[in-house]
């Protein structure tokens, strides 16, 4: 995923992997008859019309996947699909009940070329808000400064992923470099992977195993027959490789690049910092709405999985998602602390001494970028938490 997230260092992550779902693709617009708002609970109506757009315009960092359920839990009955404009637009509903505005949900990856969603926000300024790891908003913090205001997931839920049967001891990632320079095997990943340097630097991974080649598809890893580790992403490859890529057919084990150290908050939800000012008033109201809504999908993602799947389907661009691989990450988000309320009781805060902690780390990997990190960045120019509604807690 971009440096660590998949527009940069993850590109084509699942691009050809052997899912059985065909596409189904349309030029036009067309209505979907599945939607998640639904099933959403029951609460007060949320009326955003008098402070946000008319149309809240959200780009996302890749093809429609579980990972970004809560967004699309907040269409509305009967969204429609531009599929040659790789996007949906619906009401905006919060506790099923219409908001007074649309949602506009843009597909990222190669709907916009691979382009990162900082660069893409602000050539485009219809953009209301887009999806921007912390990485990414410390990389361009000087050129394309970003403001998070809700944070879907706690961590990311990218991997290193191995071969459990190969090897059986292997309990973390440091201790996989280790197991991996016996075998002489090697972790492929994509090329200037930012997240690879520190796994380097910090001593997790030797350079000897470390091999770049990775291309997004599952032949390489099924070819080496277990010797060879992989980056990946724990909301997908171990659902898809056990069940769906027949070549391979079993188990893998996983590590969350996250708990070496390297831990920025994945796919926030982010403005132009200089529109904080301007948007204050729809932000106030509209990110109690996507908390809650982030609530709903992870208990009953069902809906929102199918509607992602016909998404995928219309379009058509070589991504392949279902829902069943939709039901895996809402399961694994539960169950690994991707998506957790973190230390403060309530969904998607950030926490200023991780940010603090990330910037020293990321300092010596972004300094010099094409982005252009600020002089003397600190936590507060990345994130805010003052739009969040304490009370909305994912209760697990």
């Amino acid at each position: 995923m971009r440096t660590t997230t998949r527009i940069g260092a993850v590109t084509a992550a699942l691009t050809v992997t052997a899912i059985a779902l065909t596409g189904c693709a349309s030029g036009s617009a067309s209505s979907a008859t599945t939607t998640a708002a639904t099933t959403a609970a029951t609460g007060p109506a949320v009326d955003l019309s008098g402070v946000c757009p008319a149309t809240v315009v959200v780009q996302t960092d890749w093809n429609p996947e579980g990972d970004h359920g809560h967004l699309y839990q907040m269409l509305g009955a009967n969204p429609t699909i531009d599929a040659s404009g790789k996007k949906v637009t619906g009401d905006l509903v919060a506790n099923g009940k219409p908001t007074g505005v649309k949602l506009e949900v843009r597909a990222g990856g190669p709907a916009i070329g691979y382009s990162k969603v900082s660069s893409q926000m602000y050539q485009d300024k219809s953009i209301t808000l887009g999806y921007v790891s912390t990485d990414e908003a410390v990389s361009f913090s000087d050129k394309l400064p970003t403001t998070a205001v809700f944070a879907e997931n706690d961590q990311s839920p990218m991997v290193i992923m191995w071969d459990p049967k190969t090897y059986p001891e292997v309990d973390s990632i440091k201790s996989l470099g280790k197991a991996l320079e016996k075998k002489d095997g090697v972790v492929r990943y994509f090329n200037d992977a930012a997240y690879m340097s520190y796994l380097q630097d910090s001593g997790n991974l030797p350079k000897s195993v470390l091999d770049g080649s990775y291309d997004g598809t599952p032949s390489k890893f099924v070819s080496a027959g277990g010797k060879d580790a992989q980056q990946g992403f724990a909301t997908a490859e171990p659902y898809v490789y056990q069940h769906q890529v027949p070549a391979w057919g079993k188990k893998i084990s996983s590590a969350l690049i996250s708990s070496t150290g390297w831990n920025p908050y994945p796919e926030t939800m982010s403005i132009r910092s200089g529109d904080k000012t301007e948007l204050a008033p729809c932000l106030k109201a509209l990110v109690p709405v996507m908390q809650q809504a982030d609530v709903d999908y992870l208990t009953s993602p069902g809906a929102t999985n199918d509607l992602i799947t016909q998404l995928v389907q219309q379009y058509n661009n070589g991504w392949t998602y279902d829902s069943k691989v939709g039901a895996f990450a809402a399961e694994q988000m539960r169950k690994r602390g991707i998506a957790t309320d973190g230390d403060n009781g309530y969904v998607g805060d950030m926490d200023e001494k991780r940010m603090s902690d990330f910037i020293a780390k990321a300092t010596p990997v972004f300094s010099g970028s094409d982005g252009g990190m600020k002089e003397g960045l600190a936590p507060s120019d990345l994130y805010t938490n003052e739009f969040l509604d304490k009370s909305i807690s994912l209760g697990f």
